[in-house]
């Protein structure tokens, strides 16, 4: 069974423009299942098998010559060296859609495809599922951040077909774990970090961090939605600053981690510049703190940090499928004002307040009532995310939507 992705039209569109089109992202998040569904008329050739790979590296000319375009080629990340190949092939022929690159997201990986294609490739980010994929909502989702701003303001009703809350929490949106794949969802996560690690960072740093890192990883887990402080955490784990902040390059490269900026343009120096740090999927997190139970987890210490991380990453992904994540930020003042999440416009910006909360009353909206005030704008909406299923207006231009909704 195939979920449409939100990705869908801008590969569609790359593909329609560019000879070269890269696909990367996380491990086991649709990538393979993705392109070969748009591209159903492509070669495949898949580049973790040995003798493909040994072909390919020991002879990339006449590889291309045996897979010639159009042609898929799945993870690329294991033959770099087809790379200053395919680019003289598209310097000679500029027709679109003729290569199809996919791979797990590394920096190697990424800096090569940059330098190398740069101006021939169009580079896209497929992340684990978002809510709207997972509730079969992507194909009549608005297009565009306007479209999708103005759907906010106006809709009524909840979905038909709603995921709940401590399910989508605990399981995330890697694709197999959602669609009941794996019979173990903790063996499913153990897996796959133990992948992670023997193929994307045993080459990337010293044998004797391994253990530091794993550690590393479960603290920032435990540290999702929070201020990135690296001075904390490489105390914390035992390591130096430049560590702490090589490892989380690597972590974001991989597309496991990202990190939502602060808004500070007209508010000088009175506002906090400190990033905050979300992990990508909220079933990782679970796996890597120890927490088993949806509805208990919610109720525990990590409640509104891991609601707040499921819902900015559910942005994340929706605007990352329209080529807008850099859109998105937050806002904190050194007075105590905090925004959950800003939606940046070119002529306003919009502001969201995450609620783990079933009564939404204008109390929840004071934060964004302040942020009016502050910014000058009259004619702002605001919204606030929670799990109240009434929704509409909180307070004079602040929204109240179900998460469900976004």
């Amino acid at each position: 069974m195939y979920i449409h992705r939100l990705l869908e039209k801008t590969l569609k569109e790359a593909l329609a423009s560019f000879p070269v089109v890269f696909v990367g992202g996380p491990r086991r998040s649709g990538k393979t299942t993705l392109v070969k569904q748009i591209g159903p008329r492509y070669r495949y050739v898949l580049l973790d098998e040995l003798d493909v790979r040994v072909f390919a590296s020991e002879d990339p000319k006449g590889f291309l010559d045996a897979n010639p375009p159009p042609v898929i080629l799945d993870e690329i990340q294991n033959v770099p060296q087809l790379l200053p190949y395919i680019k003289a092939r598209a310097d000679r022929d500029k027709k679109p859609g003729q290569w199809v690159l996919t791979g797990s997201q590394q920096w190697a990986l990424m800096k090569g495809i940059g330098e190398t294609l740069a101006g021939r490739v169009a580079v896209l980010h497929l992340y684990p599922f978002s809510l709207t994929e997972i509730q079969k909502r992507a194909a009549r989702q608005p297009e565009g951040i306007e479209k999708l701003i103005g759907y906010f303001e106006q809709v009524a009703r909840l979905p038909q077909k709603a995921v709940a809350l401590g399910d989508w929490v605990l399981k995330g949106g890697y694709p197999e774990v959602v669609l009941g794949k794996s019979s173990s969802r903790k063996l499913w996560f153990s897996s796959y970090m133990q992948t992670y690690i023997d193929r994307d960072v045993r080459g990337n740093i010293k044998e004797i961090n391994l253990r530091d890192f794993e550690r590393f990883v479960r603290l920032l887990a435990a540290r999702s939605a929070q201020q990135l402080n690296a001075s904390i955490l490489a105390g914390d784990v035992g390591v130096t600053v430049p560590t702490i902040q090589a490892w989380l390059t690597l972590l974001e490269a991989s597309g496991l981690i990202f990190f939502l900026m602060p808004y500070y343009k007209n508010f000088g120096k009175r506002v906090v510049k400190a990033p905050k740090c979300y992990f990508m999927d909220t079933g990782l997190i679970c796996y890597l703190v120890g927490l088993e139970e949806g509805p208990s987890t919610l109720r525990g210490p990590m409640g509104g940090a891991l609601f707040e991380t499921a819902c900015v990453s559910q942005m994340y992904k929706r605007f990352a499928a329209m080529g807008e994540e850099r859109s998105l930020y937050y806002f904190r003042s050194h007075d105590g004002l905090e925004i959950d999440m800003l939606i940046e416009r070119p002529r306003r910006c919009y502001p969201i307040e995450i609620k783990l909360s079933s009564t939404i009353s204008s109390q929840q909206a004071r934060g964004i009532r302040k942020w009016m005030e502050l910014s000058g704008d009259k004619k702002q909406t605001g919204f606030v995310v929670s799990t109240a299923k009434e929704l509409g207006p909180v307070a004079s231009g602040v929204r109240n939507i179900h998460y469900t909704l976004l």
